[in-house]
């Protein structure tokens, strides 16, 4: 379909939590392949519909790049229903372009959301554990309208967004 502009940090739709998709449309049905070929063409791992400036509960995982998988998964209306136990990795956001920080995050997370199967939605029900927990979360939270910076801790959030500021106005110069 086509490859949409990714929106960074301070765009106001990074912000507000998307509407739960209700029926599939054909507007859904292109808006699941933007997802996937923006995701693709950025380099991303993932991607969530409000990164894109629409408002709907649907978000793309490359589990083939995680290798928990072939191709990618398409997740409407997800909700985590359960975590457990801790990891500290690094995390990065395509709409925060170039930085990235270490945050703790559940290593193990079991998700219900509804993917295609065709042109349907069926319910499914995904457990995972370290890069694709962390994937699943990042996006699920992209999707409330969290972005990862903000389960840092006040302080250093503040610290890492100035820097990434300033070498975001040097790198424009």
């Amino acid at each position: 379909m086509s490859i949409r502009r990714v929106r960074i940090i301070g765009d106001p739709v990074l912000r507000t939590p998307a509407e739960e998709v209700k029926e599939v449309t054909k507007e859904l049905i292109e808006l699941r392949q933007d997802l996937i070929d923006t995701m693709l063409e950025a380099n991303g791992l993932g991607l969530a519909a409000n990164q894109i400036g629409v408002l709907k509960k649907v978000a793309v995982i490359n589990v083939e790049e995680i290798g928990v998988g072939k191709g990618i998964k398409v997740l409407v209306n997800p909700v985590v229903i359960f975590v457990e136990d801790t990891q500290n990795e690094e995390e990065g956001c395509l709409s925060i372009p170039g930085l990235y920080a270490e945050l703790e995050r559940p290593y193990f997370v079991k998700v219900e959301a509804l993917e295609f199967k065709g042109k349907k939605l069926k319910p499914v029900t995904i457990e995972a554990e370290d890069l694709y927990a962390r994937a699943l979360l990042h996006e699920i939270d992209h999707l409330n309208g969290i972005l990862f910076v903000d389960r840092m801790e006040e302080e250093r959030r503040r610290i890492l967004l100035a820097r990434w500021q300033e070498e975001r106005k040097r790198s424009l110069l």
